[in-house]
């Protein structure tokens, strides 16, 4: 399962030391590129699903290593991301309580069908 796994110099703006490369058609047959962010293992990085809303930009999520984690969307992002449930993110497990973590990114509809498409999602989250 070969990958293009490149880091743009964008991406490292925006903190993301990872991404891959999506090629979609659209409905003319014209082909666009995309670049997704991907979570960066080193630094623990993980994809998770919003599972339910607990009020007060916390969420229950169900995350790929098979635990089910209190989610907290941070103070920077709260008014600029909207989590709904059944969303694909990539989360950061708390250091001091691994029962917790941080939301870093939220993956759209069509990304996360792109990313299925290149089997990138692990199979306990496969909803889509």
């Amino acid at each position: 399962m070969p990958h293009d796994v490149a880091v743009p110099s964008d991406d490292k703006k925006r903190g993301f030391k990872q991404s891959v490369k999506v090629t979609i058609e659209d409905k003319e047959g014209q082909k666009h590129t995309l670049r997704l962010p991907l979570p960066y293992r080193p630094k623990g990085e993980m994809f998770a699903v919003a599972e339910t809303f607990q009020g007060g930009s916390r969420l229950q999520l169900i995350c790929e290593d098979g635990k089910r984690r209190m989610g907290r969307i941070p103070g920077k992002l709260r008014r600029r991301m909207w989590v709904r449930e059944n969303d694909l993110l990539i989360i950061v497990p708390w250091s001091f309580q691994d029962s917790k973590a941080d939301v870093k990114f939220r993956y759209t509809a069509t990304q996360s069908a792109n990313l299925k498409r290149q089997d990138l999602i692990p199979e306990i989250l496969d909803i889509y």
